[in-house]
């Protein structure tokens, strides 16, 4: 889960905050840092979390792929083919 930090700071990547119990009623600004909205930030971390679970079959088949070294051995003994067809099997396993 993309937590409000994350949010805060992808909106100000200088903010300087304390964020109690995952709260946005809950921070603490610190440095001078002017605060944003809670609207905001929750607007930002909804926006982000919709951006990681939209991308989630890039991590499965991240995750799939043979190694780089198992890889090239797939391309040495079964030529860009048979490489295509191992790399295709993980695409269409965790298709976009």
């Amino acid at each position: 889960m993309i937590g409000l930090a994350q949010a805060i700071l992808s909106i100000n990547p200088k903010a300087s905050v304390v964020i109690e119990d995952e709260d946005v009623k809950k921070i603490t600004w610190h440095d001078g840092t002017t605060p944003i909205a809670e609207a905001d930030i929750l607007a930002k971390q909804k926006e982000l979390q919709e951006e990681y679970d939209a991308n989630k079959y890039q991590r499965d088949r991240a995750e799939a792929y043979p190694s780089i070294v198992d890889q090239l051995d797939d391309l040495y003994h079964n030529g860009i083919d048979g490489w295509k067809t191992t790399i295709k099997a993980v695409k269409d396993k965790y298709p976009k």
